[in-house]
């Protein structure tokens, strides 16, 4: 699908999707990254936005991405009441605001029938996630939440492999995410500042800024839940308030056992993501700096390096992809096939079609609900002194 040839959003509909953005101005990171993702594989045209919290920066700052004035908006019930009014009005809202505010605009889009993308994490309590959930299915829309690491190539590879059974039963799972911005006081390389403070961030920063990332992509992989942990959480920089460590224990469904650790206060380190499955058959391993190839380690063989378009790519990688072997794709990349797959699924929503099922793999609401469920578990474990805690969502 990625790779050039028919655009099958434009098939089922002969235009684009309108797209409207919510949050991601001046000085946002993510927020340019969603709108490249947006327009790399042309699947969307962005036609509103309300890209700030500030009224009157909301309508400037929307203007110089490209929105018409009378569609750049001061608020972003303003965008959602009047866009959803208008005849040639947005029909998919991409959400990238503080997460105290994901519950409130995803609930308010998906009730005015937008379809929705947003970034994660999905909420910042439980609660709040399964209101949207229950939004989403009373609305029956689309939801996409922005993993984006389960767009990568070799990621999805990974996740084609375990489910063709090339590992067998999954015995052993080891995921870390690591980084170094946070190991100062106050951090050298601060992002935003709204992610240091847990009224807006959500109870634990590690665990929802890279936690559920891990956490998704334990599952995204296997197909297998966390079940319970046993967890440590708190911080590793003398002074602060705000988690900058979280490390478990975990069972995982059918038996499996693993290790969780996450941290944003490893001096030196930029994006350490890594995952290793490994099951009665062989192992597969994958990080995040160097993400086009994939590790696969069979018990009764030489070890391979999966790469790219490399022999052996499975479906669901080879779609993921935009150019031929020895070439590097990566982070925008990865974040643009979670854009495009929505954008099929959402196009075969509104023309009552059937979307690719390789196209329907992007993490949801439900996915989202699951990870708010793990985070809650990992503070329960943690405030009891790493005692075993439920960890796993029946939804």
């Amino acid at each position: 699908m990625m790779q050039g040839g028919a655009n099958p959003v434009v098939e089922m509909l002969g235009r684009r999707l309108r797209l409207a953005v919510i949050g991601g101005g001046a000085g946002s990171f993510i927020g340019g990254m969603h709108r490249m993702a947006a327009r790399l594989d042309d699947r969307y045209e962005l036609v509103a936005g309300a890209v700030s919290s500030d009224p009157e920066r909301s309508r400037s700052a929307a203007s110089s991405i490209g929105v018409a004035p009378d569609r750049a908006y001061r608020s972003a019930m303003d965008l959602l009441d009047a866009e959803s009014q208008r005849d040639d009005g947005a029909e998919v809202v991409a959400i990238m605001t503080p997460n105290e505010t994901h519950r409130d605009y995803s609930v308010a889009a998906v009730q005015r029938g937008f379809d929705v993308i947003c970034d994660k994490p999905i909420a910042n309590t439980l609660a709040e996630a399964l209101e949207i959930v229950a939004a989403v299915r009373e609305s029956d829309t689309i939801f996409c939440l922005t993993h984006n690491y389960t767009g990568y190539p070799m990621v999805r590879q990974a996740r084609a492999m375990v489910a063709a059974g090339h590992l067998g039963r999954v015995r052993l799972v080891q995921v870390e995410y690591v980084q170094g911005w946070n190991a100062t006081k106050p951090p050298i390389d601060a992002p935003v500042p709204w992610r240091l403070d847990p009224r807006k961030a959500g109870p634990s920063l590690v665990l929802g800024d890279i936690g559920s990332h891990a956490h998704n992509l334990v599952r995204f992989v296997t197909g297998v839940e966390i079940t319970e942990v046993s967890a440590e959480v708190g911080t590793l920089v003398p002074e602060r308030t705000v988690d900058d460590y979280a490390g478990a224990l975990i069972r995982l469904d059918g038996g499996a056992r693993g290790a969780f650790w996450v941290t944003q206060a490893a001096a030196g380190v930029e994006n350490a993501l890594r995952i290793r499955v490994s099951g009665e058959l062989g192992s597969l391993e994958w990080e995040q700096e160097a993400p086009t190839s994939l590790a696969y380690k069979p018990v009764s063989g030489p070890a391979e390096v999966r790469t790219v378009n490399g022999p052996g790519t499975l479906p669901l990688a080879g779609r993921s992809t935009r150019i031929v072997a020895g070439h590097p794709e990566a982070f925008i990349e990865a974040f643009a096939n979670l854009y495009s797959d929505a954008a099929e699924a959402i196009a075969a929503r509104r023309t009552g079609q059937s979307a690719d099922p390789l196209a329907l793999q992007f993490p949801n609401e439900v996915d989202g609900a699951k990870t708010m469920r793990f985070i809650e578990a990992m503070l329960e474990s943690s405030a009891n002194g790493g005692a075993w805690t439920p960890a796993a969502l029946a939804i």
